[in-house]
């Protein structure tokens, strides 16, 4: 072991005999492992950090799809125009959804403008 592991090793040791991990919450009970099966061994670890930060294989989807929807929109004649700004607004409409439904803020003015006419077409 090196220093910095000793060092830990002691303060870990001296918590626990001070009782700071008495009261944390779910103690005593069984944890709840995720089945990571499916995604390959070299793949976990990165795999739990990005959905520990809150991204998704949807929501990255998503995102890929609304980009490209995008460079599509700025090389697409008029006539493609109305369908392709139909289908991006539909994929930022679900974006915004899944953002909210995990508490995260969106300030997607696109959204807010699309919201805007909704709310004026439905008075």
């Amino acid at each position: 072991m090196d220093m910095f592991q000793k060092i830990s090793e002691e303060r870990i040791k001296k918590a626990y005999k001070d009782g700071e991990f008495d009261n944390l919450p779910g103690m005593g009970k069984p944890l709840k492992l995720e089945d990571l099966s499916a995604i390959p061994e070299e793949l976990r670890m990165a795999y739990k950090l990005l959905k520990n930060a809150g991204y998704t294989e949807e929501e990255n989807t998503l995102r890929q799809e609304m980009m490209s929807i995008e460079d599509l929109l700025k090389k697409c004649q008029d006539d493609d125009r109305e369908l392709l700004q139909k289908k991006l607004n539909e994929k930022l409409l679900r974006f915004n959804q899944l953002m909210s439904k995990r508490g995260k803020k969106t300030n997607s003015s696109i959204f807010k403008n699309y919201e805007a006419k909704i709310q004026s077409r439905l008075k």
